[in-house]
């Protein structure tokens, strides 16, 4: 098994990102100790509601925690990925503009736009020149060095966004993540990642395992509640590192119209695979639709899986599912011979529309 062979795997891995899954526990730890350092202006504290800013790999921390503190959310949060901000932000609008290179155009317009407007605006990035608007403006940011992500690509500095979020939206009083929970998602995540490692064998391995089921199928990823972003981020990883057609749907809304859809073409049956992430921290009647479905699924030809989050908090389980998806996706590119960090369609894309 190619996934069991080192040397193999190192060789395809030309942009080290193997490198990067290994240090997202540090990524987590590096970010919540440095950003508790930045000072924010008292008004930030005060604000009704969050827009958060951001493209690709840089807006999938803003998807994670849109959907994980639905709940207990003090004032509304919506992710925009375009030119434009709502016409409701102002003085009292929370907007994060995240950019993991500082250098997305969208992101660069919409901090002038929020300046415009007078929103409190906080930088998130790396660099580049959302860091020297942050330096002009006089804004509060959190300009980092991805020291933990050495492939370089935004999508794996995803440890550095989701705990930015996190630790400002905090200590801003939308929502309670303490340090104490923060300690255990790293602990966590730092097991999962010797667990799911290249060095563990495919035997023994659960993401191995998952990766070698999705070999030649077109993942269908099922969630709900505070897992739905993370089966966002999942599919993302998949397009990006395994060039594999994904999509995600949410429990209970699927159980409305997708059902139906499973039917025709025939011939697209034998190439779909569900995954239904299943977690003890749903309500119950969220948690009892996931077997029927599955059922329904199946009787429909289709394969179809369980997978069970065993973190004992809704942020463990989130850190726990950027784990195993970092290294599902990781490992399904390897056993299709192919290089994950490149994304040359990507890049052609953004080449072209720049001429």
């Amino acid at each position: 098994m190619i996934l069991d062979e080192i040397d193999k795997v190192r060789e395809l891995d030309k942009g080290n990102i193997l490198g990067s899954i290994r240090d997202l526990p540090e990524q987590v730890k590096q970010c919540w100790e440095e950003i508790s350092k930045v000072k924010l202006p008292e008004d930030y504290k005060r604000t009704r509601n969050v827009v958060i800013c951001g493209m690709g790999g840089s807006a999938l921390g803003g998807r994670i925690v849109d959907c994980l503190f639905t709940d207990s959310l003090r004032g509304s949060i919506e992710v925009f990925t375009g030119y434009s901000v709502p016409d409701y932000v102002g003085p009292e609008t929370l907007v994060i503009l995240s950019s993991y290179s500082g250098n997305t155009k969208e992101t660069l317009e919409n901090a002038n736009e929020a300046r415009k407007r007078n929103a409190c605006s906080f930088i998130l990035a790396s660099g580049g020149k959302l860091a020297d608007f942050a330096s002009k403006e006089k804004l509060p940011a959190y300009i980092y060095n991805p020291v933990h992500n050495p492939s370089a690509q935004p999508r794996m500095g995803l440890g550095y966004s989701l705990t930015a979020i996190l630790n400002l939206m905090h200590r801003c009083g939308f929502i309670t993540v303490d340090a104490d929970e923060i300690e255990k998602s790293v602990d966590m995540m730092r097991s999962l990642v010797k667990e799911y490692d290249v060095l563990s064998r495919s035997s023994e391995n659960l993401a191995k395992k998952l990766s070698e089921r999705l070999l030649g199928k077109s993942p269908v990823l099922v969630a709900s509640e505070h897992l739905v972003g993370s089966t966002h981020v999942f599919k993302n990883q998949l397009n990006e590192n395994s060039k594999t057609f994904a999509t995600n749907f949410d429990i209970p809304e699927l159980n409305h119209h997708l059902m139906e859809g499973l039917s025709n073409p025939r011939s697209l049956k034998p190439l779909l695979h569900f995954i239904f992430f299943t977690s003890k921290l749903y309500p119950e009647n969220i948690g009892k639709r996931y077997a029927l479905t599955k059922e329904v699924v199946e009787k429909n030809d289709i394969s179809a899986e369980i997978f069970e989050l065993m973190g004992t908090s809704r942020v463990m389980q989130v850190y726990e599912m950027l784990v195993l998806s970092s290294y599902v996706s990781f490992y399904l590119a390897i056993l299709y011979g192919i290089n994950p960090a490149p994304i040359p369609w990507v890049d052609y894309f953004k080449n072209k529309l720049a001429e």
